[in-house]
């Protein structure tokens, strides 16, 4: 039974909650049982919180908790892991630092709080890099996750913890942040779904930089469906975020079932940018040769890409001030406690001039009305999920990709990037498994606050692949792929 479980999708799991025909103590016994089963050879969740989760189990079964029954992701006692970063109320949450290793909050993260009001139960808190710096899922509380495909190499970051959990059947749904590509290389990476929603489409009520579009929360699942689920639950106004909105008449799972009758006409595709960015040559040939089974469907895919110019110098500049306003405390007070990544982007983000910042918000801009005109004739820009197959789980980043070697750790991030800076929504699904067998994924970009018509391309594509029915997956272990 409880191996049955833990392959049923979140959005069977639910409906058999509704029906009463299992009970959410059932999934977390499953739960349980796999994550003991999988957890010394992956380390994707170090911090469990079993006993609170059957206390919620137990009080939504006596009828308890149950005032948003009925809306849009409704999870009706569905277990779920919450990345490190965010608090949960009694539980050790750490972000991924030493500084914070036996930190427990008494107030969970706004988003937490609303996936507990729809239904979802929380298990456990998922391994992340220190506060989500990085392209590996690594840091000195924990140590290293591992990617189960390959355990040898990364599983991505910085939600590295929720995509292995989902790939081994740990939990069914993951909640994640992304800022580079956070929520879809570690998808990716993985073969599972990840979004990045458009800013302000979830909360993120406990950030210091409120007003930055570049950091968003958002959800992270085995399928399209069970995605477009838990953004459901996720979405929606909150008072502590004043970016967010109302969420939509219609749910994103009825956008997704209706993704066949409302399919695109018309699909722009681009594997770097013309040549302006890294990319591995075998993940550029799959990512070319798979997305035209958009044909197959009556959709043009043509080949086309906006202009990057120095878009990657911008990313670097207005990230950096996130960094400040997040991390200069820090540095000034515990410097010596701080991984060398997070020093060197807050001390870069200190030393910009106003002028510096002008410039990479022009650029940004520039590039943004670049990305319109072409989301003027197409309804989606598709790329590969990311511009390096998983890379050795001892690296902090891959020493080169393409045969160009890389300056710094985020030197492969701008394929993710670009949405980020854009505001657009952006979904990463698996789309094969290159020559070492590493999972290769497409990222499915649209238009900013149009996440739905996002969710639809990528279901489409997904239906034609089956590979979602491909997990849980057991770990497997293996050898670090040479480099090309």
């Amino acid at each position: 039974m409880p191996n049955e479980l833990i392959r049923l999708t979140a959005t069977d799991a639910v409906a058999k909650l509704r029906a009463r025909e299992i009970t959410p103590l059932d999934l977390i016994d499953a739960a349980a049982a796999r994550i003991a089963e999988v957890e010394p050879a992956v380390n994707a969740l170090p911090t469990l919180c079993l006993d609170r989760a059957r206390d919620h189990a137990r009080a939504l079964m006596r009828g308890e908790r149950r005032d948003a029954e009925g809306e849009a992701g409704w999870l009706a006692g569905l277990p779920v892991a919450i990345k490190d970063l965010s608090d949960v109320a009694g539980v050790r949450t750490t972000y991924g630092s030493p500084i914070f290793a036996d930190h427990v909050p008494t107030r969970s993260d706004p988003v937490v709080e609303r996936i507990e009001r729809k239904g979802g139960i929380v298990i456990a808190k998922s391994n992340t890099p220190e506060f989500g710096a990085g392209g590996s899922t690594f840091n000195e509380v924990f140590g290293r996750t591992r990617n189960p495909w390959n355990t040898a190499l990364t599983c991505g970051g910085s939600t590295g913890g929720g995509a292995v959990a989902l790939a081994t059947g740990e939990v069914w749904l993951a909640h994640g942040s992304d800022h580079g590509g956070s929520l879809r290389r570690p998808a990716t990476y993985c073969s599972v779904v990840g979004l990045r929603p458009s800013p302000g489409r979830v909360t993120r009520g406990t950030q210091e930089d409120l007003w930055s579009m570049l950091s968003v929360q958002g959800p992270m699942a085995r399928n399209i469906p069970d995605l477009a689920l838990f953004l459901d639950t996720m979405a929606g106004w909150d008072l502590d975020d004043p970016l967010t909105w109302e969420a939509p008449a219609r749910s994103y799972a009825a956008a997704v079932a209706a993704a066949e009758a409302e399919k695109p006409l018309r699909i722009a595709f681009t594997t770097d940018f013309g040549g302006a960015l890294p990319m591995d040559r075998e993940t550029a040939a799959i990512c070319a040769r798979e997305v035209r089974r958009f044909e197959s469907l009556g959709i043009a895919v043509e080949e086309a890409h906006p202009e990057i110019g120095a878009l990657n110098d911008a990313f670097l500049v207005l990230r950096s001030q996130h960094f400040v306003v997040d991390r200069e405390e820090l540095l000034a007070t515990k410097r010596e406690l701080l991984k060398p990544d997070i020093v060197w982007q807050t001390e870069r983000g200190l030393s910009e001039t106003p002028s510096r910042l002008a410039w990479a918000e022009h650029e940004r801009t520039r590039f943004f009305r670049s990305l319109r005109d072409i989301f003027a004739r197409c309804d989606v820009l598709v790329t590969p999920g990311a511009s390096t197959p998983a890379f050795d789980v001892n690296l902090r980043a891959p020493e080169k990709i393409g045969g160009q070697v890389l300056e710094n750790y985020m030197g492969g991030s701008l394929i993710n990037a670009f949405a980020t800076l854009a505001g657009c929504p952006a979904v990463a699904v698996p789309c094969g498994f290159d020559q070492h067998g590493r999972p290769v994924g497409l990222q499915v970009v649209a238009p900013p606050r149009q996440d739905a018509r996002a969710l639809q391309v990528a279901a489409l594509f997904e239906r034609m692949t089956g590979l979602d029915r491909m997990l849980p997956v057991e770990p497997r272990a293996g050898v670090v792929p040479p480099y090309e």
